[in-house]
């Protein structure tokens, strides 16, 4: 039996509902596998704000700090996105968790599932057979360097600073996540016009001949947009620093043809936390259409991190089930859209139960699973 400390961070809007499926299967796991996940929730973002006055509390940040797992739905509120002059944003709350917890490598996957393929704006012949790994470098660049504007307001600087170790140690893991995978890592960056970049070019190069299983290939960012699109199944493993990968992947986001699949991982020294990409989506907060295979995806990245690799795959076939079968939320099924909560009882009661093969859709619609 496995004992493992999850902390629940639920957040804002769409957040709490999709994270309560992704609860659920996590749930579902424990109970298959005989484990114990300790699970407990703790406010951040604008319910922090709205609770406390801060958007990270000290006891949030304690609880993160002692789990071995984050767990996060969604953070952010529309009274804060149309405040620019707001001096307490939700947004703020995630950054400095990322700072204090060490995460600084971003992960995410994009995969192209074949039952979907409609539902990507982009053609069917450009777009199938993706399969890519994106590491965004996460605690430097411009996002944390020093900033502010001239006493008279006038003028406004984002410093964007890099260090070697900063580098090495983000590119060591996309290196190691390439070497298992299809061999090959592609560098996105600026070098011809930014000094960091330059920087991050040469680092990468000399770390390059410590894998020479791995090709290596360098694309400046604007390509890199575009390649992205027009030609997305060259890609492997990306990796690149925080700006560009904010951009890039959320880019990549259409080739799956919905932010609610597309699970991400944000990995440092020891705790790990693990969220789906898309934002708190305000508009759809209560109506049971937010998709949560996203979150729950997001789940079996955190199964994998506390390696736990056969209950991860499970978790995966499961969603690939629920994808084959049409078990899936308006956005993907408009003509027989099933809820938020429906999608997320057919893939814990499919993990519990998937042995005997003794289920189907009613048991599930109506909940008669034991596990809801």
């Amino acid at each position: 039996m496995v004992s493992k400390k999850i902390a629940v961070l639920p957040g804002d809007g769409i957040g709490p509902e999709v994270c309560r499926q992704a609860v659920k299967v996590l749930e579902a796991v424990a109970e298959r596998f005989e484990h114990r996940f300790d699970l407990s929730s703790h406010l951040m973002g604008a319910c922090a704000i709205d609770a406390t006055g801060n958007p990270l509390p000290d006891e949030t940040l304690a609880a993160c700090r002692a789990a071995d797992a984050v767990l996060l739905g969604a953070i952010g509120d529309p009274k804060y996105d149309h405040d620019p002059s707001a001096k307490v944003r939700p947004e703020q709350g995630l950054l400095r968790l990322r700072k204090e917890l060490g995460l600084y490598a971003n992960i995410r996957p994009v995969t192209a599932y074949d039952v979907l393929l409609a539902h990507s704006p982009l053609k069917r012949e450009r777009i199938e057979g993706t399969d890519m790994l994106i590491f965004r470098e996460l605690t430097g660049g411009i996002y944390f360097g020093a900033k502010g504007r001239t006493a008279d307001g006038e003028a406004a600087y984002d410093h964007c600073t890099y260090s070697r170790p900063e580098i090495e140690r983000i590119a060591h893991l996309a290196f190691r996540a390439a070497a298992g995978r299809r061999q090959k890592l592609t560098l996105i960056d600026k070098a011809n016009v930014l000094e960091t970049s330059r920087l991050w070019r040469e680092v990468v190069r000399e770390l390059a001949t410590q894998y020479p299983e791995v090709s290596v290939d360098y694309l400046f960012v604007d390509n890199a947009a575009m390649q992205v699109i027009l030609s997305p199944t060259q890609f492997d493993v990306i990796l690149t620093e925080n700006m560009f990968g904010d951009i890039i992947s959320d880019e990549a986001s259409v080739i799956a043809g919905s932010l609610g699949l597309l699970p991400s991982a944000s990995v440092g020294e020891r705790v790990a936390l693990f969220e789906p990409i898309h934002g708190s989506y305000p508009q759809a907060k209560g109506k049971g259409i937010a998709n949560p295979i996203a979150a729950i995806l997001s789940a079996a990245m955190l199964l994998e991190h506390l390696e736990l690799h056969t209950e991860a795959a499970l978790v995966r076939e499961a969603v690939d089930e629920a994808l084959n079968n049409g078990i899936l939320t308006p956005e993907l099924n408009p003509t027989a859209p099933y809820t938020t909560e429906e999608v997320g009882n057919y893939i814990a009661f499919w993990i519990a139960d998937s042995r005997e093969k003794q289920w189907n859709r009613i048991n599930v619609e109506i909940g008669l699973s034991t596990i809801i």
